[in-house]
């Protein structure tokens, strides 16, 4: 009988050893053996590998009666898998993964040991996220055969997979380990050896950022995270997916991105190492930011640092109608939101004109939420009744609430503020929508500064549920308690923050977007894989590059440019890459090019 032909499309990687069998080593064991691949299970725990087969058992189980697989299918899938506490098993294996503690010391050692074991055409990947892949190959007889191979958690259901280069690593081990990444069904990038890789280099300084926010007292843990998830889309805000990840985690993959970019932005908050040295370490220990029922329980209990609901507020002053004050997108989608809630809305432009094509542009949307089944064509008709198109702000004589909206022109705001406050009667609560200006410049426009106050909605005003609430040092307590009952009743989150540049969610996420400018800067990874990785690995819902030209690459440089300017550091400095396409007229997908190219309507 003839040997049986093997699949020349197959990836010549057939039997793995993973050495390490906690929570990554024991999801990466399962990813290999529903691909086909026999696999070697490696721990010096007995317990750990035990519970490795545990895990496998219960989820092929699963897997069965959602009849993803068939009973046969898994008894097949289980024999694939033998665990051991003896490193001498994985000779006969193709490529071994160690998924070991992140330490230099326990990493060199596991590598040391299987240089005597392996065989000389074996590939050995290290599965660390913060350490140098060049160190730990460098301590190997055969650092040709060393590269990164770097899942995220948990790796079951996460697709992207770094597959990281040293300088030292053989072209053809890394095109083997891409094509087996293809073969598990992962979606792989390639990239080069520095702290963070890709995903991490620019999702951890996001993160720390984050950590230095709330350390500073600037805004709760609870807007914090309130504000990435809903003004950005994010599944976790970051407080919550540092507990997640291990607060001493996070804290040791800082230490090794800082200490080769020496980029504050890198340098772990003081409370990491705090909280770590503390032993609240996040999910796994029961506490770290939040508070959990039980260590590695998901479950967020109250404690001492939970808000009580409307606590301190006080009496807000009362709002029946709203003016708002501007012709653009963002004008007419607040005003569609508060005459959506009732309110009787007056929305002024510079002519008349331009205010009755905001309102017919109100009238579209409204009809296409009819269309949709959102509303009754009677709601929308009642809606659009409530508001009325105005010439000027003088208009706004009546109103309780004034909410402006015009350009992002600090001397723009302050001559409508002075406007604002000639016009409109005593007690009237003025807001600016602003998104990097000083609120206590417009404030001190007018002769009520203690009625002022920073309401930043997000775009598009109608379907984005938060609404940042920007408090100055002059700001009445009643007209913050006002503004967080208007929020409350047109069903906006609201969360508090102080008046600073970016207030929560531009202070966060811009330095992410320009460090991954940084990154293509400095040709370490493509725009494309940039992009893949933050969907993939971060769980963003675009990527950087996808959301710079969205949102337009000159209203992002003049936000990094406001950023750099009020906390003065080097990190914050825009990118040379952004200023020169802002320069060169690209501005993303409103002119037709920015990073990519978009075809012109």
């Amino acid at each position: 009988m003839a040997a049986p032909q093997s699949d020349p499309s197959l990836s010549p990687i057939r039997t793995v050893a993973v050495v390490g069998l906690g929570t990554m080593g024991t999801g990466i064991t399962e990813v290999l053996t529903k691909a086909g691949r026999d696999v070697i299970g490696v721990d010096v725990s007995e317990a750990a590998a035990a519970q490795a087969v545990a895990v496998l058992e219960t989820s092929t189980a699963r897997a069965v009666a959602r009849g993803r697989l068939t009973e046969q299918q898994r008894v097949d899938l289980l024999a694939r898998l033998r665990t051991t506490t003896d490193l001498r098993a994985v000779a006969d294996a193709d490529l071994v993964i160690e998924v070991v503690p992140e330490s230099y010391e326990i990493k060199q050692q596991v590598m040391r040991e299987l240089d005597g074991v392996v065989r000389p055409d074996a590939i050995i990947a290290t599965g660390t996220n913060a350490l140098s892949v060049t160190r730990l190959a460098a301590d190997s007889s055969r650092p040709e055969r060393v590269l990164g191979l770097h899942f995220f958690n948990p790796a079951p259901a996460m697709k992207l997979v770094e597959v990281v280069s040293s300088v030292l690593t053989a072209p053809q081990a890394v095109a083997a380990v891409l094509d087996l990444a293809v073969e598990l069904g992962k979606e792989p990038v390639a990239v080069g050896d520095r702290p963070g890789f890709l995903a991490d280099g620019l999702l951890f300084g996001y993160l720390n950022q984050a950590a230095a926010m709330y350390e500073a007292k600037y805004a709760s843990r609870e807007d914090i995270d309130a504000a990435m998830r809903l003004g950005c889309g994010l599944p976790m805000g970051p407080l919550a997916l540092l507990d997640l990840i291990g607060i001493d985690t996070a804290r040791t993959v800082l230490e090794a991105m800082y200490s080769e970019s020496r980029d504050r932005l890198h340098a772990p908050a003081p409370i990491l190492k705090q909280l770590s040295e503390a032993g609240l370490t996040g999910r796994k220990s029961g506490r770290g930011f939040y508070t959990y029922e039980a260590p590695g329980g998901a479950g967020v209990v109250r404690d001492a640092l939970t808000p009580l609901e409307g606590a301190g507020r006080g009496q807000g002053r009362t709002v029946r109608s709203v003016g708002v004050a501007g012709s653009g997108t963002m004008a007419s989608g607040i005003a569609e939101v508060f005459a959506k809630a009732g309110y009787a809305v007056v929305l002024a432009a510079r002519t008349e004109e331009k205010a009755q094509t905001a309102r017919a542009r109100i009238g579209k949307s409204l009809a296409r939420s009819v269309d949709k089944g959102r509303m009754t064509a009677e709601a929308a008709a009642l809606t659009l009744d409530r508001i009325t198109a105005a010439g000027s702000v003088d208009a706004f004589a009546e109103v309780d609430l004034a909410v402006e909206a015009v350009a992002e022109d600090l001397e723009v705001k302050r001559q409508l503020f002075a406007a604002l406050d000639k016009v409109c009667k005593p007690g009237a609560v003025l807001a600016t929508t602003t998104s990097s200006l000083p609120v206590v410049a417009c404030a001190r426009a007018t002769t009520r500064p203690q009625d002022v106050i920073g309401m930043h909605f997000f775009n598009p005003a109608p379907a984005m549920k938060l609404v940042e609430v920007v408090r100055t040092v002059l700001t009445a307590d009643d007209v913050h308690a006002t503004v967080r009952e208007v929020c409350a009743t047109i069903r906006k989150h609201a969360v508090d923050c102080g008046d600073r540049a970016g207030f929560i969610v531009n202070a966060l996420l811009f330095p992410y977007l320009n460090n991954a400018v940084k990154m293509v800067q400095e040709h370490y990874a493509t725009l494309d894989d940039i992009d893949a990785a933050m969907r993939l690995g971060g769980g963003y819902p675009m990527g950087p590059f996808e959301l710079l030209d969205v949102v337009g690459l000159d209203v992002s440089l003049a936000i990094e440019k406001v950023l750099h300017r009020e906390f003065r550091d080097p990190g914050l400095a825009p990118a040379p890459l952004l200023e020169h396409l802002v320069a060169a007229g690209c501005l993303g997908r409103k002119t037709g090019r920015g990073f990519r190219e978009y075809a012109r309507r």
